[in-house]
């Protein structure tokens, strides 16, 4: 079950930020901020079931089209109300972003940053479902490939490949940043929103 953890007023444009809890997040923001939280990550926001990529994690049990259902109630009272609408989100909640684009038109732009594009299939479902959105931020940190896990160093190429595939069709930028996936989140949400708006 997904729900508003914080609502923040700013200009006429809303971000929808995916899975994060820190209402005092991004502080330096104009634009308005919706806050939703996630219970499980691995079963809200991942696309289709996959197996677990962690010895000791959970497998992932593909239920974000209920999610993207809930959000789009969530969103009712906000649809309209803005010049623009942008979803986004970190890790998972990036992929997430991103699926949710293919599935709906409710948002004019879209932010993964280090998203986890390594998920299973992801790229060869992009290229099936182009996503609904004009413009598109995509980030990754420049040693989140160096890992022993062999499906999630993937994520650099996939990144690259996602990135080729929405160039087709949308404006898209990759930002690489210095380190690996845990430097500075807020940091590289905020430099996403830099860009888009």
């Amino acid at each position: 079950m997904i729900r508003v953890n914080s609502f923040r007023a700013g200009n006429e444009d809303l971000i929808v930020l995916i899975g994060e809890e820190d209402s005092n997040l991004l502080p330096q923001l104009k634009e308005s901020l919706l806050l939703i939280a996630v219970d499980d990550w691995n079963r809200e926001l991942s696309p289709w079931p996959a197996e677990k990529v962690f010895k000791k994690g959970e497998p992932f049990s593909g239920e974000a089209e209920e999610t993207i259902k809930e959000l789009t109630e969530i969103l009712k009272p906000y649809q309209g109300k803005y010049r623009t609408m942008t979803i986004a989100g970190y890790s998972l909640a990036g992929l997430f972003a991103l699926y949710t684009c293919t599935k709906t038109d409710l948002f004019d732009q879209c932010l993964s940053a280090s998203g986890s594009l390594w998920f299973p299939c992801w790229t060869e479902y992009l290229k099936e479902h182009p996503l609904h959105c004009r413009k598109v931020y995509l980030s990754l940190g420049d040693s989140e490939k160096n890992t022993r896990n062999p499906v999630m160093a993937s994520v650099e190429d996939n990144t690259k490949q996602s990135r080729d595939l929405i160039a087709a069709y949308a404006e898209v930028i990759l930002e690489m940043n210095p380190g690996n996936h845990f430097n500075d989140p807020p940091g590289r949400i905020y430099k996403g929103i830099q860009w888009l708006y």
